[in-house]
């Protein structure tokens, strides 16, 4: 659960663009400066190299403004967890990420199909892969010592949730034993979700932004 929760993640506020790697396609676009955050830009050949690797996963992709929000939500992140000095996810890590975002395609030749109509590299893929790790990986550290679950929460869970899904589907439900580690996760991940969203207004709100990403080349 928590796997999945990351690779989800990855799509509403783990979507990364080359702040930090250098896989810019100049030769796809003009590019010009589609935000300020600081002292730093976010470029509009970020927001097409997001697209492509949104689209590879997705099979589509999202709006040209929800993915400059997503950039600047990973503009936050990252320049928080390197102030930390969070450590980078090791090469097992990377790996088993990799692996797992593999496997979520129906076939090898499935996956090769659609990186390759997405334009990317295996290796950027990987770097992809290793900055959500980064990312996810922080906002877990971050928040996660602040969540508590409590019993009555996972059993209300369990009857509201894994209950009906189960018979939605013809199947008997696990026990509340059973499934209780599964729920506690899944309570979790949306703890860690919910704080993440509202630091992260918390923090926009701080910031000077500018985003010109329906005007001319600035």
């Amino acid at each position: 659960m928590k796997n999945r929760q990351y690779l989800r993640r990855v799509l509403t506020i783990a979507m990364i663009a080359a702040f930090c790697a250098p896989f810019a396609r100049a030769q796809k676009v003009i590019d010009r400066i589609v935000a300020r955050v600081e002292d730093d830009i976010i470029l509009w050949s970020d927001i097409q190299e997001l697209a492509d690797y949104q689209k590879f996963v997705e099979g589509k992709t999202e709006s040209d403004q929800q993915l400059l929000e997503r950039l600047i939500d990973q503009w936050i992140v990252r320049k928080e967890a390197e102030t930390a000095r969070f450590p980078q996810p090791s090469e097992a890590e990377v790996n088993r990420s990799l692996q797992r975002l593999k496997k979520s395609f129906a076939t090898a030749d499935d996956y090769e199909e659609r990186r390759k109509q997405a334009g990317l590299t295996e290796a950027e893929v990987r770097h992809f892969v290793t900055l959500q790790l980064y990312l996810s990986n922080y906002l877990d550290s971050r928040f996660r010592p602040l969540i508590h679950v409590d019993q009555k929460a996972i059993e209300e869970f369990y009857n509201d949730r894994v209950v009906p899904r189960a018979k939605t589907r013809g199947q008997a439900p696990p026990t509340l034993d059973g499934a209780s580690d599964y729920i506690q996760e899944a309570l979790v991940q949306q703890g860690i979700n919910e704080q993440s969203d509202r630091w992260l207004k918390e923090s926009r709100d701080r910031l000077h932004v500018e985003e010109f990403l329906n005007e001319g080349q600035r």
